[in-house]
């Protein structure tokens, strides 16, 4: 019998000073296919124009007035009480000729996930493990065992950046196995969203919006996470994409610069239970 969903409270707030009107895309919600999850929310910024685009992602559009302004997004939200699900060794990959065609782009290079440029080193780390699940998980495991977590790096840093450095963020360790999956012909999806502190290996750090990303084997996409790499509670997706390019927090288009960041996802009391 499954546990009743736990509720966590999510957010943000940005700071920006903009030199004129600026037009602006926030990407803060969560994602469409965790609507129903939602049990309150509030928009908190300029008059703004909703709208979802092609990957399902809740989108807005705004204008920075000049000088300091700031948005944001607040909301209760349901997830599961389960840890992620992880597919059994029955899922099986499927050879790319056998892919649906709305899938194949998934396999595809992209500015953050290089993987036509990775293509030789996937098949010399992962090659030799059978397809599938077993092989994510080797991607994973490499990943979180061989690159430094919290070396910071520039937004525009690629997977093979990060190869070569050595360490890089979660985002970085999301655009990695993106990239060695999708050498090894499994498509796979970057996603950005809000995680909850519920049961988190060594607890985190701070608050800041999470990446990890999904595969597709079997019937449907699947989470791994290689920076925790281990099933956890209380993931709230937000954008779906290629790769970061695709689901940027905040997309301005003129002269704003962010002055802070503020990012929450905490878990709810409940007749005196944590979520």
């Amino acid at each position: 019998m499954a546990s009743a969903p736990r509720t966590i409270q999510i957010g943000c707030r940005f700071d920006y000073e903009a030199g004129v009107d600026v037009p602006t895309v926030a990407v803060v919600e969560p994602h469409s296919s965790a609507r129903d999850a939602v049990l309150s929310e509030r928009w908190l910024g300029p008059a703004s124009l909703p709208y979802e685009d092609l990957d399902g992602n809740v989108c807005r559009r705004f204008t920075l007035p000049p000088g300091e302004s700031s948005f944001g997004y607040e909301a209760t939200v349901r997830v599961p009480a389960e840890p992620d699900e992880t597919p059994d060794d029955d899922e099986l990959q499927h050879r790319i000729e056998d892919l649906p065609p709305s899938l194949l782009h998934w396999l595809l290079p992209s500015r953050f996930c290089e993987s036509d440029l990775l293509a030789d080193r996937g098949w010399e780390l992962f090659g030799t493990a059978p397809g599938g699940r077993p092989a994510v998980q080797a991607v994973c495991d490499w990943i979180h065992a061989n690159i430094r977590y919290g070396v910071p790096t520039l937004p525009t840093t690629t997977a093979t950046q990060v190869l070569a450095e050595g360490g890089g963020m979660c985002r970085d360790f999301a655009h990695l196995g993106v990239a060695f999956c999708r050498t090894l012909g499994i498509p796979a999806r970057y996603v950005s969203g809000y995680l909850a502190d519920i049961g988190i290996p060594g607890g985190r750090d701070e608050e800041d919006f999470h990446a990890w990303f999904e595969v597709w084997l079997g019937a449907r996409w699947w989470t791994f996470d290689a920076r925790f790499n281990a099933p956890l509670v209380g993931r709230v997706p937000v954008g779906r994409g290629r790769d970061a390019v695709d689901v940027a927090m905040a997309t301005t288009y003129g002269p704003a610069s962010l002055a802070r960041m503020t990012v929450w996802a905490n878990s709810v009391a409940t007749d005196g239970v944590a979520g």
